[in-house]
C-alpha cells in the first residue's frame, strides 16, 4: 500500500472565454469539455462530469450516492437537492429493539435511498441541450474501456481496501471486494482498470433516463439485495422517490450574496460563520487574529447547525432565523481573545466529489456528489457495480434531537456546492468538499476572494484550518509557526496534519462581469483539472 500522500505542487489560475470544467479528475474534466464543444451547455457538462467520476474516482462518489447542484441558468439561480431519505422501514424503534444504539457506518442500516442519478435526470429534463444518453457516454466508454488511475484516487482506493480488509468481513460486502479489486490489490496510480458491471448499469441508466433505477431492473436488482441481508431500503422507497427543486438561500457579505442549499445540506453553517465575522475588518490573511476569529465564528455557526440542521420539516428553527444579521451580531459578540468550547443559541422556535462548469452563454453549474466517507456503506449491489452510500449514519438515535432518525426523513447531509453572485450579476460556482470540512471551506475561500482579493487559484491554495471538536483544530504544515504558536497560546489544541486529504478538495470558477472571461482554479490537495478553451 502506498502510504504516503500524494501531494500535488500549486498550480496557476486558468482563463477561458468558451467554456470551463474544474474539477478533481483529469479524465472528468476533459470529459465535460468534449460535451461543451459538442454543443452540449454547462448543465449537460455537469452531467457528464459527475457520471465520469462515478467511474474514474470511485473511492469518493458512485451511482448509489445524492448529489446537490446550484445552476445558474436564464440569469437565475437554481437550487437542485437530490438527496434520499431514510427507508419507510426504518425507525429508531426498530433499531433499538435490536439493540442498537449507533447508526454503523457500514451495512445496511445507514444505507438511504440514492438521489445522484434522479438528480443527472432531472438537470438534464429542466436545463440540458444534448439527449441524456450522449452525455453519460464518456462515463460509459471509461468503465467499458478502462481508465487510468490517478495519484490522489490510487491512494485512497488502497486505503479503503486496508480499512475494508480488516473490518469488513460479512459475505454482503463480498461484492466490493470483487468490484473494486483485481487479484486481491488495489490499482496503482497509472494503473488501467475496468468497470464492467459499470458500464452496464450505465448503459442501461441512459437508455431509460433513469427509470431502470427507480422503477425496473436495478430497484429490483438493489432490492433483492437488501432483502437477502435483512436490510431496510425496497424497490417501494426507489419508486417513491423524486428530487426537490428548492430556493437557494444566501447572505449579504462585505457586498455579494453567497448562495448555498438550504438545508438537510450544511450550507447554512458557512453562511452563519460569514455572518458571525462580517463585521470584523480584515486586510492581511496571514495574521493570528484572522485565523482566531475565523476558528472561533465557525465553532458558534457548527454549534447551531449540528443542533438544529435536519430534514426542513423538522426542523423547530427556521432557516431565516438562523440567518438574521442580528442574531449573527449576537453570537459575534461572543468572540473573545481566548478559545472558548461553542453551544447552540437559544432562539425561540419558529421554525464529496465536488465540480463546477460554466459555458460561452454563462450558463455555469456548482455541482456536488458524495458516497459518504470514501465508497459508502461498503456494500455494492451485484453485478451493477452500484455501490450503496450511508449518509443515514448521520442521523441521530435520540428522539429529542431534529435529526432523530424517522422513516422517509432525509439526514442532516454533509455535501453543499456554493454560488457567489454581486446582486443580480453572477460571478461563480465555488466548493470544497470534505465531510465536515466543507463549510469551512466555504467560509475560508469565500473569505480569501472577497477579504483578502485572492484569484481563484490563490483562494484554494492558502493553508486551511479545520475544527474538529471542543478547541481541538488542525492545521495544514504551510500554516505559519508563528500563528500555529499563538493560537495554541490563545487555547487552541493544534494538531498539524501532513495529510492534505484532510482539508478539503475545492474548485472555482468566477465570471468577469465586463469582459464575461473565467477564471478558474483548481486543488492542489488532488489530481485537480481545469479544462477548457
Amino acid at each position: 500500500m502506498n502510504t504516503k500522500y500524494p501531494y500535488t505542487s500549486k498550480r496557476t489560475v486558468v482563463y477561458a472565454k468558451n467554456g470551463m470544467v474544474a474539477t478533481s479528475q483529469p479524465l472528468a474534466a476533459q470529459a465535460g469539455l468534449d460535451i461543451l464543444k459538442k454543443g452540449g451547455n454547462a448543465v449537460d457538462a455537469a452531467i457528464a462530469v459527475a457520471a465520469t467520476l462515478t467511474v474514474v474516482e470511485p473511492t469518493s462518489n458512485g451511482i448509489g450516492g445524492d448529489n446537490f447542484a446550484l445552476i445558474w441558468h436564464s440569469n437565475q439561480l437554481h437550487g437542485l437537492n437530490s438527496s434520499g431519505p431514510a427507508p419507510s422501514s426504518i425507525s429508531i424503534k426498530v433499531l433499538k429493539d435490536q439493540g442498537i444504539d449507533e447508526i454503523p457506518k457500514f451495512g445496511f442500516t445507514p444505507v438511504t435511498v440514492p438521489g445522484a442519478v434522479a438528480g443527472w435526470v432531472e438537470m438534464s429534463k429542466q436545463y440540458g441541450k444534448l439527449p441524456f444518453a450522449e452525455v453519460l457516454q464518456p462515463a460509459i466508454d471509461y468503465a467499458k474501456n478502462g481508465f487510468t488511475v490517478s495519484p490522489t484516487v490510487a491512494y485512497y482506493w488502497q486505503s479503503a481496501h486496508h480499512i475494508y480488509d480488516k473490518l469488513l468481513k460479512d459475505e454482503m460486502y463480498g461484492s466490493w471486494f470483487d468490484t473494486f479489486l483485481k487479484d486481491h490489490k488495489a490499482p496503482n496510480e497509472g494503473d488501467i482498470w475496468f468497470l464492467k458491471d459499470h458500464a452496464k448499469t450505465l448503459e442501461d441508466i441512459a437508455k431509460t433516463n433513469g427509470n431502470t433505477f427507480y422503477h425496473g431492473k436495478l430497484a429490483d436488482q438493489i432490492d433483492a439485495f437488501s432483502k437477502k441481508y435483512d436490510g431496510y431500503i425496497r424497490k417501494s422507497d426507489l419508486e417513491s422517490f423524486k428530487p426537490s427543486w428548492v430556493d437557494p438561500i444566501n447572505i449579504s457579505y462585505k457586498g455579494y450574496n453567497v448562495w448555498e442549499i438550504p438545508p438537510n445540506g450544511q450550507g447554512l453553517v458557512a453562511l452563519m460563520a460569514l455572518n458571525i465575522i462580517e463585521d470584523f475588518n480584515f486586510k492581511e490573511k496571514e495574521k493570528l487574529d484572522v485565523y482566531h476569529k475565523q476558528i472561533e465564528a465557525m465553532k458558534l455557526a457548527f454549534a447551531d447547525g449540528l443542533e438544529y440542521i435536519s430534514d426542513p420539516k423538522s426542523m423547530k428553527i427556521s432557516t431565516s432565523d438562523l440567518l438574521s444579521k442580528d442574531y449573527a451580531k449576537s453570537r459575534s459578540r461572543l468572540i473573545r481573545k481566548e478559545a472558548e468550547i461553542r453551544t447552540f443559541g437559544k432562539l425561540n422556535a419558529s421554525g464529496t466529489v465536488y465540480l463546477a462548469t460554466a459555458d460561452a452563454e454563462g450558463n455555469m453549474v456548482s455541482m456536488i456528489q458524495s458516497n459518504y466517507m470514501g465508497f459508502g456503506s461498503g456494500l455494492v449491489v451485484p453485478e451493477t457495480g452500484i455501490a450503496l452510500h450511508n449518509r443515514g449514519h448521520n442521523f441521530s438515535l435520540d428522539e429529542s434531537k431534529d435529526n432523530c432518525l424517522a422513516p422517509n426523513k432525509k439526514p442532516y447531509h454533509t455535501i453543499i456546492p456554493g454560488f457567489l453572485t454581486k446582486g443580480d450579476i453572477p460571478i461563480g460556482p465555488f466548493g470544497v468538499m470534505g465531510g465536515f470540512m466543507q463549510p469551512q471551506g466555504h467560509m475560508q475561500v469565500i473569505m480569501n476572494l472577497i477579504d483578502f482579493k485572492m484569484n481563484p487559484q490563490s483562494a484554494l491554495d492558502a493553508p486551511r484550518w479545520q475544527w474538529m471538536e471542543g478547541n481541538h483544530v488542525t492545521v495544514e504544515p504551510d500554516v505559519p509557526k508563528r500563528i500555529v504558536k499563538g493560537l495554541i497560546g490563545k487555547g487552541h489544541l493544534i494538531k498539524v496534519e501532513p495529510n492534505l486529504g484532510s482539508f478539503g478538495r475545492g474548485q472555482i470558477i468566477m465570471k468577469n462581469p465586463k469582459t464575461g472571461v473565467y477564471a478558474g482554479g483548481t486543488e492542489k490537495r488532488a489530481d485537480g483539472t481545469i479544462a477548457a478553451y
